[in-house]
C-alpha cells in the first residue's frame, strides 16, 4: 500500500514537529482511502511530552464528528521524535492498538509512514503531490 499526500499535508507534519520541539508533536491524518489531504494538529496532553505523546481526546472526538458530517476521515495519526528516528519506538510499539491506521513519524526533516497492524508496524511507501 502506498500513501498519497498533498504537499500541504506533508508540510503540516513537519511544521507541527518544528513548532512543538523539544516536545513531541501530535495530530491526525485526514483524507479518504489512502490519500491524506490535510493534517490537524492536536495538543499533546502526555505528562512527559518530551518523550511521549497522547492526542487530546477532544480533538479526536471533534475529528471523528466532522468526518461523520461529511468531512475527511481520520486515516491515522502523526507524531514526532524530537531526538529519535522516524520509526516506531519501543513505546510506540507497546502502546499501538493494531487497528490498521496509518502513523506518520517525523524526525528532523524526515517523515516515515507506518501501518499499525495486528502483528506490529509495517513500513509504507508514500508519494507527495501538489493536490
Amino acid at each position: 500500500m502506498e500513501i498519497e499526500l498533498t504537499r500541504a499535508a506533508f508540510g503540516g507534519i513537519l511544521a507541527a514537529a518544528e513548532r512543538a520541539h523539544p516536545d513531541e508533536a501530535c495530530g491526525m491524518l485526514l483524507g479518504h482511502g489512502n490519500r491524506v489531504t490535510e493534517t490537524h494538529s492536536a495538543r499533546n496532553i502526555h505528562p512527559t511530552p518530551q518523550t511521549h505523546f497522547e492526542i487530546d481526546p477532544q480533538a479526536l472526538i471533534d475529528a471523528h464528528r466532522a468526518a461523520r458530517q461529511g468531512g475527511p476521515g481520520v486515516l491515522g495519526y502523526y507524531h514526532s521524535h524530537p531526538t529519535g528516528r522516524a520509526e516506531p519506538s519501543a513505546t510506540d510499539r507497546a502502546l499501538a492498538s493494531g487497528d490498521g491506521r496509518v502513523w506518520a513519524i517525523a524526525a528532523g526533516s524526515d517523515v516515515a509512514f507506518w501501518r499499525d497492524d495486528e502483528d506490529g508496524f509495517v513500513a509504507l511507501s508514500y508519494s507527495i503531490d501538489d493536490g
